[in-house]
């Protein structure tokens, strides 16, 4: 289901994405769960995290335990 804030995301999120790319997250998985929302409940769920994710890492990459900005 849709989230409303950055604080209504899964708590390991919240615990390790900075603020920035929570919000990328966030927006991401609420336009797919719109664009899919054709599929089942369960494929519509698991695509739209995909595709908040691959927003994030295309912004930000992961240097041992934290996800910095990529410079461009």
């Amino acid at each position: 289901m849709p989230y409303v804030s950055v604080e209504d995301l899964p708590q390991p999120i919240q615990a390790n994405l900075p603020q920035h790319a929570q919000e990328i997250y966030l927006s991401a998985f609420n336009n797919a769960w719109v664009e899919y929302a054709a599929r089942g409940p369960t494929q519509r769920e698991r695509t739209a995290h995909r595709v908040a994710w691959a927003a994030v890492k295309r912004k930000y990459r992961k240097s041992g335990d934290h996800w910095i900005l990529r410079e461009d």
